[in-house]
């Protein structure tokens, strides 16, 4: 057992410049469990050609953990799985715990879980993405067997730092307020407004895009429930490292932010 990690020992995989990631597991996660943080790097400038380039480096990656005692290893990327498509993804999963005796928790598979989990199949997005990457998620969630109904894109400050990672809170809780009114008076990126039915979820997507207050603010209420991309990360990584299978019944306390959403409000006071 370990001094910081009586309940576990996570590992984490970060996009290089991603700002969200290691401060919203530090809220999400519950006392008795510690993340590693290693970096996923790559040279390029296009947003599209990081994504490919991520996915080739997870072994080494990886390694950056050495012999820590991992419980499980938190792939904080989605877009990378967008691009490389479920049969890659899957094999990966697979092969890495195989060759190293844990499970990689891929975010894009633990939002595909707590989908599944909730029943969802008709869901609304959230995309902080470029239109050529939201067009990969569109048609990763339908290749695991979900409807988009409409996405939505989420707009921050022009010529900020970086375009997802300046987003804040707000950018995600505006974008998602005509999801949770449907029906919509019209699409939008090119996805059709449905006459019905309703949306099952709303995922607010990336790893990098702050979304926990968004998701406190409507924890409890009416409403298909809203769910994002690091939520349902901890959530998934958590039980897999409690050697439980994901469940409606575990997925419930994360969506009404106990324990969590107390930590957030904490954190605001500054």
């Amino acid at each position: 057992m370990l001094e910081y990690a009586p309940r576990g020992l996570v590992g984490a995989l970060t996009p290089q410049a991603n700002t969200t990631v290691e401060p919203e597991f530090a809220i999400l996660w519950p006392p008795g469990y510690a993340v590693l943080n290693a970096r996923i790097t790559s040279p390029a400038t296009s947003l599209m050609q990081r994504m490919r380039d991520y996915w080739p480096g997870t072994d080494s990656y990886l390694d950056q953990f050495g012999v820590a005692p991992l419980s499980a290893v938190a792939y904080c990327c989605t877009g990378a799985s967008y691009v490389a498509g479920k049969d890659a993804e899957d094999a990966l999963v697979k092969r890495v715990e195989a060759e190293r005796g844990y499970p990689l928790i891929m975010s894009a598979l633990a939002v595909t879980d707590a989908l599944r989990a909730l029943g969802a199949v008709t869901i609304g997005l959230v995309s902080p993405y470029p239109d050529d990457l939201t067009a990969a998620s569109i048609g990763y969630w339908e290749s695991r067997g979900f409807t988009v109904q409409d996405c939505v894109k989420a707009v921050g400050e022009e010529g900020a730092f970086h375009p997802i990672y300046s987003l804040t809170g707000d950018s995600a809780r505006n974008a998602m307020a005509p999801l949770r009114e449907k029906p919509l008076d019209a699409p939008a990126l090119g996805v059709p407004a449905l006459d019905a039915p309703a949306l099952d979820a709303i995922v607010l997507l990336g790893t990098g895009m702050p979304t926990l207050a968004p998701i406190a603010d409507v924890a409890g209420k009416s409403g298909p429930p809203v769910i994002s991309c690091m939520l349902c990360l901890a959530w998934r990584t958590k039980v897999a490292v409690d050697g439980e299978a994901p469940s409606a019944e575990n997925l419930a306390p994360w969506l009404a932010g106990e324990g969590w959403a107390d930590r957030l409000t904490q954190l605001s006071a500054y």
